[in-house]
């Protein structure tokens, strides 16, 4: 289960860096919840390819690397990741996008896919 999900969020990384919207969104639940580093909640796959289509045609790309996903096992269908991670800006890393994720992922007929995904950005209180 956690080679296939780690594989899940490298294709994750992949596709945004490659600006598919289409083939980023086909990793999700055709009803999963979608929610921004600023509270944006989008429902659906739909809606997560129609966001970010646009969002595709800016210079963020995310970085290589980063943190090992933390994955705990729910079920044998279904497991929450929290992992983290930065993103460049016109090829420059910008400290001020790191963010945490916290995401479900879930087993379907079709592999695993992201029931859910939760961005926020890392900062100090």
């Amino acid at each position: 289960m956690s080679a296939e999900i780690v594989h899940l969020l490298a294709r994750m990384g992949e596709t945004w860096n490659a600006g598919d919207a289409r083939a980023y969104a086909e990793l999700f639940t055709p009803d999963a919840d979608y929610i921004t580093f600023f509270g944006l909640h989008l429902e659906g796959r739909q809606a997560i390819e129609d966001v970010h289509r646009e969002l595709f045609k800016t210079s963020i790309k995310l970085e290589e690397g980063g943190q090992e996903p933390r994955i705990k096992r729910l079920s044998d269908d279904v497991a929450l990741v929290i992992s983290g991670g930065g993103s460049t800006v016109n090829g420059e890393p910008d400290p001020s996008r790191a963010s945490i994720v916290t995401l479900t992922a879930v087993r379907t007929p079709e592999g695993w896919r992201l029931a859910s995904f939760q961005n926020t950005r890392v900062s100090r209180p």
